[in-house]
């Protein structure tokens, strides 16, 4: 299975994988989707890329504009091709790679414009990390959640509110940003 990047300054180049794939790549398809969403708000932004596996949605926000990328995994081996797919590309120098439990967030300085997150299926833990993940987003930040279809996530989580979902074969996608900042959100499509 090869996994490229969909588009901008590293269109169509192939990311590293581990020979035994542990990771759950997001779909080329949802890739794509959630990046056209993104569209109006990728450029110039700081993205935190939770649960990073190979970091193919971090590297695609950096492909896209992104001026920094934060890639968080608890697993060494992911780790390390995060390091080695952003030195390939010659973008270490606008990413932090962090061996780190991903449901615990912890940034003292730092916030996010896009905070994703694509903890597995089976923790079912996803609107914890994002509760934890809200101090950390930017005034005017949203937070991607990708989880398994029929993981319900309420309307309400903190101070966020879900906006959006898209649905994309057995995961969905679900948006989330301040209650005073839904008018400054990209529409429906």
């Amino acid at each position: 299975m090869a996994l490229k990047v969909i588009a901008g300054q590293f269109k169509g180049r192939n990311l590293q994988l581990p020979p035994a794939l542990s990771t759950r790549p997001l779909l080329m398809r949802a890739k794509k989707s959630l990046f056209d969403i993104l569209t109006p708000r990728i450029i110039g932004s700081t993205f935190l890329d939770l649960f990073a596996g190979v970091g193919s949605v971090g590297i695609e926000a950096l492909s896209r504009g992104a001026k920094k990328a934060v890639f968080v995994d608890s697993d060494r081996n992911c780790v390390r091709l995060i390091e080695e797919n952003l030195k390939t590309l010659s973008v270490s120098d606008k990413a932090e790679v962090l061996q780190s439990d991903a449901s615990q967030p912890n940034f003292k300085t730092d916030k996010f414009d896009i905070i994703f997150i694509g903890p597995p299926y089976a923790m079912k833990t996803l609107a914890s990390i994002i509760e934890k993940s809200a101090p950390i987003l930017a005034k005017d930040g949203i937070i991607i959640g990708q989880h398994q279809f029929r993981e319900e996530l309420p309307e309400k989580i903190v101070d966020l509110v879900m906006y959006r979902q898209e649905k994309y074969g057995d995961m969905r996608l679900s948006f989330f940003s301040c209650f005073g900042n839904l008018s400054k959100k990209t529409p429906h499509d």
